[in-house]
């Protein structure tokens, strides 16, 4: 059998030069290191115990227990999340020289720390998720088969999970965070978009809400509905203009049916409700009903 050591040699060598100019180029060192997949999912998990003990994880759990369990939980989370976010602080910079890595590291302590304290109120706003996915399905029996059993709860820890760090001002993991809910549930939120109380998706496959979407209240959306953006403003240079409002914003009490389209920066008001399969591109006013018009034989 002939060798093609020489062939893979020369390959690997051309795929480790380090090109300055690239931006995929990026080369880890001990205090310079990428963000880890792994270690992010092991956080998610770690979050999803701590917020739901008993339902992820730390089955074992009873009432004499339950401290130790979760503390030291709570402590390896700390320093997964520093560990983390130092990276991601590097990693974001691009400029490995720009900040001592010291100064960095106390940065990122002092973020996770931020975050565990948070961790009573993200829970608070996910058993209002829970409650209102269970009052809005007759089909879920208790509040325990929503938590076990719903793809949505999972989504919306990720999101929950996410858009606190990313009002902290952490680059990057929110949205991998994020994206690691849209592989598992099939439901694509992005971690700046705004989400209130007592949010439930039914079934939830296929849901996307963008960036710079508002959710109000107590709203509800099924399958394949789309939080979208109409069009994309260009630069003078043509690439596209980032961070302007381009999402709807939905007020309290909405309900929009599966496969609806919602896009641009528009308002569905206060108690409206969309039908599915439908596109939506203006405003709509508060406790209207749109549906489609139906068949004509």
């Amino acid at each position: 059998m002939t060798s093609h050591t020489h062939i893979i040699a020369d390959v690997v060598e051309q795929l480790s030069c380090h090109d300055p100019q690239s931006p995929l180029s990026y080369h880890s060192t001990d205090d310079r290191r990428m963000p880890s997949i792994e270690k992010l999912d092991e956080i998610v998990g770690l979050c999803r115990k701590l917020l739901f003990p008993g339902y992820f994880g730390l089955s074992g759990m009873n009432g004499l227990t339950i401290g130790y369990h979760l503390g030291t939980a709570a402590e390896r989370l700390y320093l997964l999340l520093a560990d983390q976010i130092f990276s991601v602080l590097n990693f974001h910079t691009g400029q490995p020289d720009a900040t001592p890595a010291a100064t960095l590291r106390a940065e990122a302590e002092e973020h996770a720390a931020r975050f565990i304290e948070a961790l009573p109120e993200l829970r608070r706003l996910l058993t209002t998720d829970v409650i209102a996915t269970y009052n809005g399905d007759p089909a879920a029996e208790s509040y325990g088969e929503v938590i076990y059993c719903y793809p949505a709860i999972r989504a919306m820890i990720n999101y929950r999970v996410a858009h606190r760090l990313h009002t902290q001002g952490i680059p990057l993991i929110p949205r991998i965070l994020t994206e690691m809910a849209h592989s598992e549930t099939g439901i694509d939120i992005h971690p700046a978009a705004t989400i209130g109380e007592y949010f439930s998706i039914d079934h939830g496959t296929g849901v996307v809400i963008g960036a710079t979407a508002i959710i109000g209240k107590n709203v509800k959306l099924y399958q394949g509905v789309t939080l979208g953006a109409k069009s994309f403003p260009l630069d003078e240079e043509g690439n596209p203009i980032k961070g302007i409002p381009r999402h709807p914003i939905l007020e309290d009490d909405v309900i929009i049916y599966s496969n609806a389209t919602i896009l641009g920066r528009i308002t569905i008001g206060r108690g409206a409700t969309i039908g599915g399969n439908i596109w939506v591109t203006e405003d709509v006013a508060p406790n209207t009903r749109i549906v489609q018009s139906k068949a004509r034989k």
